[in-house]
This record gives structure tokens, C-alpha cells and sequence, in this order.
């Protein structure tokens, strides 16, 4: 257990916890990745999801990593695509997973994706597993993405498959009640409006399942987790869905090497007491506590590396698996 403030030190200008979240959606990355291998992979019947793969010339003995991305966000996220460009660089395999209707996919499943759907990352680890044999593989997540990689290995815990290595999390967090706080309602409004949208382009492509009727008066994400995610996933309603999908329920059971990447100042991801005294219990989790970064940003000066600090962290921490 390390429970120690990191060293991140924020980039000149871009102190504060709005800040650096907002320079993250704002500034400008170029990508050194070479293209990458389309593969769809089924997660249940009838539910496939869109990998995006980049081999080492050897890939069986090389360590997988698999990415996962955050609410609305994508394979093609800043951060997934960073991670995937330093890990690469570093001799590993990367797996960029689209959560089920991400990356361009709504047509691929007549389901939702949300914050408890851990099994889908467990059907890709699967797939690479038999279908190319992968050795050893770990999984890093971004904010949600955080949160389903740490929950699927506390459901795994001592039983994960064997191939499994490692885990790391960003900004876990799988509540949006802080997104109703006054100074978030930015990223609210800016969530509601992209989870608007998908539903309605769900409801053109499966007209019998999903109904646009549902947006009536939803003014928060709560109101769209009340209504939507809930009601079309098979919770009794918001609370339900939080409360069973946390992986503050397994984070306790973690058994593989974890790290845990956190900034004291997230706009919208709190860390609540319980789940701190779970998570610093742990031997197995490296949990690194920052007072500044942001949610998933912690943008810092250039130094030997493009300022990406958490992703630099991340694959140093994976450089580390055996």
C-alpha cells in the first residue's frame, strides 16, 4: 500500500481542478499510433463490441493491455490513445475497448452500457485469451472505465484467470450525483446532451425497445440514470444502479497488483470514507493521492515524456508486471 501524495506537478497556468479538467477536453494531441486491428467481439449474444488492437511482432508473450474508457468517451479518447501510444513504446501489446454503443457502434447492441457492466471487459480478456493465446494481460480504466476494471477484479479476486497480471484505475467513479454540484453543472449539461443524443439514435436503430418519451423531464444525470439506465438495465431505479455497480462492493477482495491514480481536487469523483478505508486496507493497491490534476487530466510540463503524467505513471506501473 502507498498512500503518499504523488509528484505531479501541474503545467504552468493550469493549476486547479476545473482547470486541468478542462485543458484535457481542450488542448490539442497528436497521435503517434500506427493503425491498429478492427476486431468485433461478442460480449453476450446478440452484443458485440469494437476493439482496436496493436501488436508487438510477438504477441503472445507480451503483456496485453487493455484500455477502457470513460462516460461517452471512446477507443479514441486522449488518454486511451495516450496510454496506448506509451505502452506500445514500451514493448506491450494495447487493447483499446469500446464500451457496448461506443466508438461509432449503436447498431451492434440493443442494450445500454453503464458503470456496472464489468463482464463485458471479462468476455474481451476471454476472446484475446483463446483467440490469440495472450499470456499475461492487464487492464487500465479511465473514470467509469476505472471503475469496471476495478470492479472485475475484485469479482475475480483469487479466482481471475490465470493470464491476469495487474489493473489500474483513473479517476474510478461510477455516481454522477456530484455532477449536480453548482460548479459541475458544465460537465453535466455537456453529459446529459451526448446521452441525449445516443438515446435517440438508439431508439431510430431498435424503435421497439427504446422509446424518446423517456427524456421527458430529465433535467440531471440522476434524472437519466432514474429513467433511462435503470429502467432499460434492469435496476430498480438510480440509487440501485450505483450502489450495484460501485467497485467500492469488491475493491477489498483485489488480489492482483493495482494502482489507483486520484487527484484531491476532481471536479466530479469523491473518494467516500468507507471506500478510502477499503482501498488503503488493501496490500495489494497502490493508491497515489494528488492534490491537483483534475478528473483524468493531470496535465504536467514536458519532461523527457509529452506531460501526460497519470498515463506515464500507468505504464510505468505496468512496465513493473512480471
Amino acid at each position: 500500500m502507498d498512500t503518499s501524495s504523488s509528484e505531479f506537478v501541474p503545467r504552468r497556468g493550469l493549476r486547479g481542478g476545473h482547470v486541468q479538467t478542462l485543458a484535457s477536453f481542450l488542448l490539442r494531441r497528436r497521435s503517434t499510433l500506427p493503425p491498429s486491428e478492427e476486431r468485433l467481439i461478442a460480449v453476450e449474444p446478440g452484443v458485440r463490441v469494437l476493439c482496436h488492437c496493436n501488436w508487438q511482432q510477438e504477441r503472445k508473450d507480451k503483456l496485453t493491455v487493455i484500455i477502457v474508457h470513460g462516460l461517452e468517451g471512446s477507443s479514441e479518447s486522449g488518454y486511451a490513445m495516450g496510454i496506448a501510444e506509451k505502452g506500445l513504446a514500451l514493448g506491450m501489446n494495447v487493447v483499446r475497448m469500446n464500451q457496448r454503443n461506443c466508438g461509432g457502434t449503436d447498431g451492434l447492441s440493443p442494450t445500454l452500457y453503464h458503470s456496472g457492466r464489468s463482464s463485458d471487459i471479462a468476455a474481451v480478456a476471454k476472446h484475446f485469451i483463446e483467440q490469440d493465446g495472450i499470456q499475461r494481460f492487464a487492464l487500465v480504466g479511465y473514470s467509469m472505465g476505472g471503475n469496471l476494471v476495478l470492479k472485475l477484479a475484485g469479482e475475480w479476486s483469487t479466482q481471475a484467470p490465470s493470464q491476469f497480471r495487474a489493473v489500474a484505475g483513473v479517476c474510478p467513479g461510477a455516481s454522477a450525483d456530484a455532477l449536480h454540484l453548482a460548479g459541475n453543472r458544465l460537465y453535466e449539461l455537456y453529459f446529459l446532451r451526448k446521452l441525449r443524443d445516443r438515446l435517440r439514435a438508439k431508439a431510430r436503430l431498435f424503435p421497439d425497445v427504446f422509446k424518446v418519451e423517456r427524456l421527458h423531464g430529465i433535467r440531471t444525470l440522476r434524472d437519466f440514470d432514474e429513467k433511462v439506465t435503470a429502467h432499460y438495465s434492469g435496476f430498480a431505479g438510480a440509487e440501485d444502479y450505483y450502489t450495484r455497480s460501485s467497485a467500492a462492493n469488491v475493491i477489498d477482495r483485489i488480489t492482483a497488483p493495482a494502482l489507483i491514480i486520484h487527484a484531491a481536487n476532481d471536479p466530479f469523483i469523491r473518494i467516500l470514507p468507507d471506500t478510502r478505508k477499503k482501498v488503503t486496507s488493501n496490500p495489494h493497491i497502490t493508491f497515489v493521492e494528488s492534490p491537483d490534476g483534475g478528473h483524468c487530466s493531470f496535465i504536467a510540463a514536458p519532461n523527457g515524456y509529452d506531460g501526460h503524467w497519470a498515463e506515464q505513471r500507468v505504464v510505468e506501473f505496468l512496465r513493473q508486471t512480471k
